[in-house]
């Protein structure tokens, strides 16, 4: 029993880290927060369901202080949010058919490699006068529809999305991520409740995450651009090699 508990509170610790990384650079990093889960979760499709629902919660409370802020480019979100949702939900129905183990190792790559041209950039990110909100619909289907089959909301490919090919500026960039990551867990969630979902998981998770994501929102507005896109890539990083030991093992 003491054992029992002590594992759950290692769980709820790791996911305050995890939701106060998130909040701090708009990613919501379930990828980083699954293994954890899934040590306390009655099955791993359960743990999976549970994880979604964190971090739905995660981004709902980051969300709220970006908001407040007006760290939100409200087109953007109108644009990428629906078709990222419409590709979760496409994914989730054809997860059994692919690969999830090599798209995971294909995630982790593109994870590490958007993570070192953030560290290291080869010319400035390019600020527009006009978005491309085309790619800002392309990009949130395709990486719904990815997060869909591999159970996982994806904000940390959808950053730099916004920031590479959209153009939006980081902080804004930030609270966006955030805000379409509320509406993409919402309905993975939905999709994972046929299958069931291990809910004393998702308690601990979520009752530990909310702070945390609370304190790395209201964090954000503390770092300038250029420190906070090296936050980003070195999170990303992080979370690339996370997701190829998930695929590894």
């Amino acid at each position: 029993m003491a054992l029992h508990a002590l594992a759950l509170a290692a769980v709820a610790a790791w996911c305050f880290v995890t939701a106060l990384a998130g909040g701090l650079v708009g990613l919501v990093l379930g990828n980083i927060r699954l293994p954890a889960l899934l040590l306390i979760s009655s099955s791993p499709a359960a743990g999976a369901g549970a994880n979604i629902g964190v971090s739905g919660v995660a981004a709902a409370t980051a969300a709220v202080t970006q908001v407040r802020a007006g760290r939100i480019h409200w087109r953007v979100f109108w644009w990428m949010a629906p078709p990222s949702v419409v590709g979760a939900i496409l994914g989730g129905l054809v997860s059994g058919a692919l690969p999830g183990r090599a798209l995971l190792v294909v995630i982790g790559l593109l994870l590490i490699g958007f993570g070192v041209d953030l560290l290291r950039p080869r010319r400035p990110i390019r600020r527009r006068e006009q978005l491309n909100i085309r790619a800002a619909v392309l990009s949130g289907g395709l990486i719904g529809f990815l997060g869909g089959v591999v159970g996982l909301i994806l904000g940390s490919l959808r950053m730099p999305a916004l920031l590479r090919f959209v153009g939006e500026e980081p902080a804004r960039a930030v609270g966006t991520n955030l805000l379409v990551g509320v509406f993409v867990g919402a309905a993975g969630v939905i999709g994972h409740i046929p299958g069931g979902i291990d809910w004393t998981a998702f308690a601990i998770g979520a009752a530990a995450s909310v702070p945390g994501a609370l304190l790395g929102a209201r964090l954000t507005g503390r770092l300038d651009e250029r420190e906070l896109i090296r936050a980003v890539g070195v999170v990303l990083l992080f979370a690339g090699v996370i997701t190829l030991v998930d695929a590894a093992v």
